[in-house]
């Protein structure tokens, strides 16, 4: 008999709705056939390809969404629907079963995400931090076990890391990984109230 992966992100599909100063976000696991031109066409924007490494033909991104879907539960990917309209793309993951965790010293139950902001016009606008915030307090809010939100943003990458700090996350080790040298960041629940 088929089962399912084992939930390690504790439901991300029911998680609720959350305003934010920009609109009300949901994150929406991707189906690719619903998803992939859509987010094919994001990994193909300069500005994105540069530090995601996604360019090319949908089926690239297709086989990046695959390794998470048929995975094992630790990762999933979103679209964030901002106001029921997709505009942006994330991962949540397990940093604590994820290669950082070889790199840096993390806790269990220690959260990780990826984000990107697909269309150009909205990159640049706040509207990254607002969200980072958002989804930040949501996965401290829908994990209970849960006590840090980490992400690894490219070092060169400056607007993404900016964004993070703005966020409220905290910039707490230079780490380099297998594809890049990271800005390794840390969104602290026992910190929350200091924001």
């Amino acid at each position: 008999a088929l089962t399912s992966p084992p939930d390690l992100l504790d439901g991300v599909a029911d998680w609720p709705h959350v305003p934010t100063p920009v609109g009300v976000l949901r994150l929406e696991p991707v189906r690719p056939g619903r998803d992939l031109p859509l987010l094919a066409r994001w990994m193909n924007d300069p500005a994105v390809a540069e530090y995601w490494q996604l360019a090319g033909p949908e089926q690239t991104t297709a086989d990046h969404l695959a390794a998470q879907l048929a995975g094992d539960g630790r990762s999933v990917p979103c679209l964030g629907v901002l106001d029921g309209t997709p505009m942006s793309y994330w991962e949540l993951y397990r940093a604590d079963l994820d290669p950082l965790a070889r790199g840096f010293p993390v806790r269990p139950h220690d959260t990780g995400i990826h984000l990107l902001l697909g269309p150009p016009d909205r990159r640049g606008r706040g509207l990254g931090t607002a969200l980072l915030r958002a989804v930040a307090d949501l996965v401290l809010d829908q994990r209970p076990d849960c006590r840090r939100v980490l992400a690894e943003p490219d070092i060169r990458n400056v607007p993404s890391v900016a964004a993070f700090l703005a966020a409220g996350f905290r910039l707490t080790a230079e780490v380099d990984l297998p594809d890049k040298r990271a800005a390794l960041v840390v969104y602290d629940r026992a910190l929350r109230h200091l924001r």
